[in-house]
């Protein structure tokens, strides 16, 4: 069920991402479907769906260890989907790269600081302290839509491994792209939820 759950509400967030023309409203679109998948999937998977969240989660042992690899599997796999669907409902794929005016370490540190901040946002807004509030779907999705805002136009604005991967490798397979961007979308946004998890640690010392 976490898994299947996993698997949905990554598919439909990045289908999103996949389909929605660029343009102003661009970040408010992918924040709000966030928010919505999260209120969706919350109560059952936990509504990660980026592995990246799935690795700051495991790093504060907030799930089994033993789902960590498949939700990321399902996560990954449901992204590719989504953008597959996307670009055969569309016959376009948006692939992701920085600015052109962007240096490669300010687009890695974009995608660090970004994620970082999502995943801080994830883990705070359900540590014990907040159990049961109602509002963690609304946090998670406005950040991504200040991040997206923010942080997009520098970046390409993955701050998801799973976004990068499986827009870089539709674009690569029907569009003519390249895999030369790949790796900001991996180590930017995995560095990032590792310091969260640190960071975390230390400011909630009494969630451990």
């Amino acid at each position: 069920m976490k898994l299947l759950c996993e698997f949905v509400g990554t598919f439909l967030f990045l289908l999103v991402i996949s389909i929605t023309p660029d343009g102003p409203t661009k970040a408010m679109v992918i924040g709000t479907i966030l928010m919505v998948m999260v209120f969706m999937g919350g109560a059952f998977s936990g509504a990660h769906y980026n592995p990246a969240v799935t690795l700051g989660v495991a790093l504060r042992k907030k799930m089994p260890a033993g789902d960590v690899i498949p939700y990321m599997l399902v996560q990954f796999a449901a992204g590719v989907s989504a953008f597959l669907v996307g670009w055969w409902l569309t016959n376009k794929t948006p692939g992701i790269a920085p600015a052109l005016d962007a240096t490669i370490p300010q687009a890695l540190i974009t995608e660090m600081i970004f994620t970082f901040g999502l995943v801080m946002t994830v883990l705070c807004v359900t540590s014990p302290q907040n159990k049961g509030n109602s509002y963690f779907g609304l946090a998670i999705g406005f950040f991504i839509f200040a991040a997206a805002s923010a942080g997009g136009p520098i970046s390409g604005g993955a701050f998801n491994p799973a976004v990068g991967l499986s827009a870089t490798l539709v674009k690569a397979l029907v569009g003519g792209g390249n895999w030369s961007h790949l790796w900001l979308y991996i180590a930017g946004p995995f560095v990032g939820a590792i310091l969260a998890a640190l960071v975390y640690g230390e400011i909630n010392r009494e969630d451990r």
